[in-house]
């Protein structure tokens, strides 16, 4: 089901596009090809079921028909559809899989995802150290 938000789109990848790099947007962006890379956003990303995304994802909706591996933040739902594969780690406070959803790796659901938010992102900074 897509609210009438997600019908308008900030930015799409089609099928046959491959995209390497960091992702920031407002609003809703779709992508059907591949992406590598990091997306952060407040806003809806959707993943059609021909899409093949890798890397870290924090968004507030992620809505999912195809595959991701990496490691997943979402503050407020996570939404796989059938043909989703969803290979690593995720973090989110709803999650709603249909019959025949795949995903292989931990989930943690949490109501406030800001402490994993942080957690997350002090795992992911290089720590100094003195020589």
């Amino acid at each position: 089901m897509i609210n009438k938000d997600e019908s308008k789109f900030n930015a799409f990848l089609g099928t046959d596009t491959s995209y390497n790099g960091q992702l920031s947007f407002a609003g809703s962006v779709r992508i059907d090809g591949e992406f590598t890379g990091e997306i952060s956003s407040e806003g809806t990303l959707i993943l059609g079921k021909d899409a093949r995304v890798s890397g870290r994802i924090s968004v507030a909706q992620l809505i999912l028909s195809g595959k991701i591996d990496g490691e997943i933040l979402v503050s407020k739902q996570t939404t796989m559809h059938k043909t989703a594969f969803l290979t690593g780690n995720i973090v989110t406070p709803v999650l709603v899989m249909e019959e025949g959803a795949t995903l292989q790796g931990t989930v943690q659901m949490t109501k406030d995802p800001l402490p994993a938010v942080a957690r997350y992102t002090m795992e992911q900074t290089p720590q100094l150290t003195e020589d």
